[in-house]
């Protein structure tokens, strides 16, 4: 990674695991990096650790949130990287009564993003997972994202992750479909981090009152998965590639992509289904409100 003097990031969800990693390595090179942390204490302790230059406040699982801080967003940045995220938890509603995981993996995100749109130059920069190899949609129906988005129906901690990482996957695919004809300045790109020790593998588990299954994930993450800085190489390679393609997809080039040096890798087929990110798209303007065509 060259130097990044001059360039401006922003990051949500950067008060810790590749979020943190992401902004300390880019702030080490030079670049301006925002963080957004739902915890301002938290958010306070990780600017110092990470020499981020701004903090915002921002909840992804409230739109009410989500509106506030696009609002306070007036300057452009360089490349934006949709990072917070939660993983596998038991089922719970987000403030606006959406499905928690879709609710704030994607269509929180998919509300920020296309709230500040017009302040983005170059990237926006999605986080998928190996897991989006999980995800169906089931029909792939506008009820079924619907129903699955508002949490109706049998659910599935895991199901309901792979459903949102297939989302930010679908997503960032139906932008570079659209981008040309709305003459958006910027490409998407996406990024999965393999199996890095981060909190995510280890709050789920917790979440659930698994203690056990939560201890034996920390000690094999501890053992086997790369670091969380490790963990970002592909989130860097994606934000400061030069002349990269949009719709491009970067992982780790180990087996099974779990770690190792970044490499251009793809999704599952479904991932490219144009009929379904259409779907995805539109219900997902109807339920947060956020219409990103203007």
């Amino acid at each position: 990674m060259g130097d990044q003097s001059g360039k401006r990031f922003l990051i949500t969800g950067g008060t810790s695991g590749l979020g943190l990693a992401t902004a300390t390595a880019l702030t080490e090179k030079g670049g301006e990096v925002t963080i957004t942390a739902r915890d301002m204490k938290k958010g306070a302790r990780a600017q110092e650790e990470s020499g981020a230059a701004h903090l915002i406040e921002l909840d992804l699982a409230d739109l009410a949130s989500v509106r506030e801080c696009a609002a306070k967003i007036t300057t452009t940045f360089d490349v934006v990287i949709l990072n917070a995220g939660v993983m596998a938890i038991p089922y719970r509603l987000s403030a606006d009564g959406f499905e928690m995981q879709l609710g704030t993996n994607h269509l929180g995100h998919f509300a920020f993003a296309g709230l500040i749109k017009n302040q983005i130059k170059d990237r926006l920069i999605s986080i998928s997972s190996q897991a989006h190899r999980l995800g169906t949609f089931g029909d792939r129906s506008k009820e079924e994202i619907r129903n699955r988005a508002l949490g109706k129906g049998k659910y599935s901690p895991w199901t309901a992750y792979g459903d949102s990482k297939l989302a930010n996957l679908l997503f960032t695919n139906e932008i570079e479909r659209r981008r040309l004809h709305q003459k958006w300045s910027f490409i998407a790109v996406a990024a999965h981090p393999g199996w890095a020790n981060t909190n995510l593998l280890k709050i789920a588990p917790m979440k659930a009152g698994r203690s056990f299954q939560s201890k034996a994930m920390i000690a094999a993450s501890a053992l086997l998965a790369q670091t969380p800085l490790e963990g970002a190489y592909p989130i860097l390679a994606a934000a400061t590639y030069p002349q990269i393609l949009g719709a491009a997809y970067l992982g780790p080039r180990g087996l099974g992509e779990m770690r190792g040096t970044p490499k251009f890798t793809h999704g599952k087929a479904l991932a490219y289904d144009q009929t379904l990110a259409r779907n995805l798209w539109e219900v997902s303007e109807e339920l947060t409100g956020v219409t990103w065509e203007g």
